[in-house]
């Protein structure tokens, strides 16, 4: 019997993550990893070689006869529905079959004996093309006159026009933002292993298997229930595997139906990166009215995004970068449109934010525009902008109810020592010299939750064994963030056992059906709440079992760490399970949970998406040499809000992680289009993620341990996966700072994201004049 007074792994405690042993030493199992059934062939995508035109003639008769190879697959192959568009408007096929929109659009697949089989064999196709111009940008796509992909959306609240009018200071500006490759480990992979009658089961690496099952079956032409779809984990995802591995799914499922056989896909990492979708690239411009304060008055927005050839998620995408173009700040009178354009290139997807890091960094640049025109610190513009903490309205009509940035910003200025910091930076740039200095200290405020609001909800299965040992089930996926670790201890506080009582079991559609995809920050929020609720169900059935068996009140029977007390009678949890189940108690429940409060008009431009905000704040400090552009962040100081956290240690790696994933946004990864519509940047020797001596050389990351969700959330907690992605937009203004610094700040420096070394020494020189 145990006589410790706390249980291991409770809620709110510290706990490695529940695959990190296996992770460090090799032995966790990706789908790659798993066991190929006898016989299992490979395939391998073939796609065009031109971004636009369309395909007058196909020759496969070479690829048919290469060795190895055993079949080919084309549009004429497919027996249900030629489509994988998450949206329904069936605007992305899986083959094409005339039209091509973008450059490795694909056309057909082979599939083979082996891997490298397949890919010789799609070198050998012959495909003719009548070429057609493509617009791959923009500026491109604007001047062409090409359509939005999806309907575009408009927030607006008061009246702008009149107030920009009035405003003793208006100032007007374009901001360009880049996009970002996901750069996960473990690249796309699917694996179809056929079975009986219209049935098949696909392993994959994906965020949304409820969805992948949909693609699957729509594009075999059965029902759901034939398709089964498994995910124990991801080598990373990021947004990347919530829509982009649908092509991979159906793609491995079409070719093990028509061949009887497991089909694996793997595309190499140059293939993954020329046709999957990015972090949507922005156009932002902005009409900014304000007083001689620097509060400011009123707003008016245009966002353009490159979308791609077809929707994916890019309506939600850039009405969520709509939704955070206030960030933390109050706009009286405000108007922001959104222009999600079609261009002849990759179609852009999900990726952590979803939108919102290029709507806040919008924010941010209005605030320090205003900064540079008034001479004043911009600390000062972005306190007298502040959301009120409670009744302040967002341009979406939503009422702030729970903003604690005011605390948390004055918190961490303290904590940083921002105002002495700012002032020797102040002095060390008067100095002149090669190297400058800047720092800034940036707000985050990021609403949580799906903003189509069926997704905001979630399914779980418990079964509690005879022995007393769990089996844990949900829908959320682990891709790393370690949502699979925090459930397991929402489900050890509740019957109050070890967490080693739990068995952790891979993400399926045979047990949780209709899954939302695990996104949106939302895992642990939806998916813990689900687990509750089933651990409650089962936790009433075995109260009302004791009351019974022993005589007692139903409140006499409680849940001790490792025991049960019923009445004065205490057991091992064990030996009280087994004795319900002699007496025939259900020890298994299916639990569920959907937010409530959330609603939203998207026809209006009005409602509450989002249940709650989530804040956080970071102060940056960077040095730039002004001859090479060259940029070092040398210290960074971090203050997060995640609520009263599930597992403060994985709470702090996502925050870390966060910060540095958005820093390579914002300063060394970009893509880059050659004029023929091809990816250059498709490789790690040519796209230039963060390095480990990248990281800040000071790196202060704290959570706002204070903080509880006024919300009844899991446990209080609040979502940690995007807010922090935020943070680093510290650093980007930084930056600009040190630019402005060679002009004696007169005026914003206005540097386009990403900041690499190029767009840094172009900025000095040209304020340099």
């Amino acid at each position: 019997m145990k006589d410790d007074p706390r249980i291991r792994g409770a809620a709110n405690d510290s706990l490695i993550h529940d695959s990190a042993i296996k992770h460090v030493t090799g032995r966790a199992e990706y789908t790659d990893d798993i066991t190929e059934p006898a016989g299992t062939l490979h395939a391998y995508i073939g796609g065009a070689s031109i971004a636009h035109g369309h395909i007058t003639a196909l020759d496969l008769a070479e690829v048919r006869a290469a060795p190895g190879v055993f079949t080919v697959l084309t549009a004429a192959d497919i027996p249900g529905n030629n489509d994988v568009s998450p949206t329904g408007l069936d605007d992305e096929p899986i083959f094409t079959d005339d039209l091509v929109q973008y450059y490795g659009q694909p056309i057909f697949a082979v599939v083979a004996e082996t891997r490298d089989l397949a890919r010789r064999a799609c070198g050998l196709a012959k495909i003719d093309y009548a070429m057609l111009e493509p617009a791959t940008d923009i500026d491109a796509a604007d001047a062409a006159g090409y359509p939005d992909v999806t309907a575009p959306l408009t927030l607006q609240r008061g009246d702008p026009a009149p107030a920009l009018a009035s405003a003793p200071h208006r100032i007007k500006g374009r901001m360009r933002v880049g996009g970002q490759d996901h750069m996960y480990l473990e690249g796309q992979i699917a694996m179809a292993i056929p079975g009986e009658d219209d049935e098949v089961t696909v392993f994959a690496s994906t965020q949304h298997p409820s969805e992948v099952q949909h693609m699957v079956a729509h594009a075999l032409g059965v029902p759901s229930n034939a398709v089964v779809v498994n995910v124990r984990r991801m080598g990373g995802g990021f947004g990347g595997k919530e829509t982009q591995m649908n092509l991979f799914c159906v793609v491995s499922a079409l070719a093990a139906k028509r061949l009887g056989r497991a089909v694996k896909l793997r595309p190499d990492r140059d293939q993954d990166m020329e046709i999957t979708g990015k972090r949507h690239d922005f156009r932002i411009d902005y009409d900014l009215g304000f007083d001689d304060q620097g509060r400011i008055l009123a707003v008016d927005g245009v966002f353009a995004a490159r979308c791609g050839w077809s929707a994916d998620l890019s309506g939600p995408v850039t009405d969520r970068a709509l939704f955070h173009a206030d960030n933390a700040y109050f706009y009286p009178n405000v108007r922001l449109r959104s222009r999600p354009l079609k261009t002849n290139t990759v179609s852009n997807t999900a990726f952590r934010g979803f939108g919102g890091p290029q709507g806040v960094i919008a924010a941010e640049r209005m605030i320090e525009e205003i900064a540079y025109a008034l001479g004043r610190d911009p600390l000062e513009i972005r306190r007298a902008n502040y959301y009120g903490e409670v009744g302040d309205v967002t341009p979406y009509h939503q009422t702030v109810e729970d903003n604690i940035l005011g605390r948390l910003v004055d918190e961490l200025e303290t904590s940083s020592d921002y105002q002495a910091r700012r002032a020797r930076v102040l002095e060390f740039n008067a100095k002149g010299g090669v190297i400058r200095k800047g720092i800034a200290l940036t707000p985050v405020k990021f609403g949580i939750s799906f903003t189509a609001t069926w997704y905001n909800q979630a399914g779980a299965l418990v079964h509690v064994y005879n022995d007393g040992s769990i089996h844990l089930n949900h829908g959320g996926t682990e891709m790393g963030q370690g949502l699979y670790t925090k459930v397991a201890q929402v489900v050890a506080d509740a019957f109050q056992c070890d967490i080693e009582r739990i068995k952790i079991t891979k993400t399926t559609t045979e047990k949780v059906p209709n899954t939302s995809a695990t996104a949106a920050s939302s895992g642990s929020d939806l998916n813990g709440m689900a687990a509750l609720d089933a651990c409650n169900q089962i936790k009433a059935r075995l109260v009302a079992f004791a009351s019974e068996h022993w005589n007692v009140a139903p409140e006499s029977v409680q849940f001790l760490p490792g025991r049960v007390a019923v009445g004065t009678q205490i057991m091992p949890f064990a030996a009280f399970i087994r004795a319900a189940y002699m007496a025939r108690v259900q020890l298994s429940a299916a639990g569920f949970y959907k937010t409530p409060e959330i609603h939203w008009d998207r026809a209006t431009g009005r409602g509450q998406p989002f249940y709650y905000f989530a804040y956080g704040a970071a102060c940056a400090e960077v040095s730039i040499d002004t001859l090479t552009g060259e940029t070092r962040v040398d210290r960074a100081d971090v203050l997060h809000d995640v609520g009263r956290s599930l597992n403060p240690s994985i709470d702090l790696g996502q925050v870390e992680g966060a910060f540095v994933q958005g820093m390579g946004w914002l300063t060394s990864e970009e893509l880059w289009w050659d004029d023929k519509g091809r990816l250059r940047t498709h490789a790690p020797s040519t796209y230039k993620i963060p390095l480990a001596s990248d990281r800040p050389r000071i790196f202060n990351v704290r959570l706002a341990d204070w903080s509880e969700n006024a919300k009844p959330t899991i446990k209080r907690s609040k979502a940690v996966g995007e807010p922090p992605f935020m943070l680093p937009i510290s650093v980007f203004e930084a930056i600009g700072m040190a630019v402005a610094s060679v002009a004696d700040y007169r005026e914003c420096p206005r540097l386009d994201a990403p900041a690499t070394p190029e767009r840094v020494l172009m900025a000095v020189e040209r304020l340099r004049g």
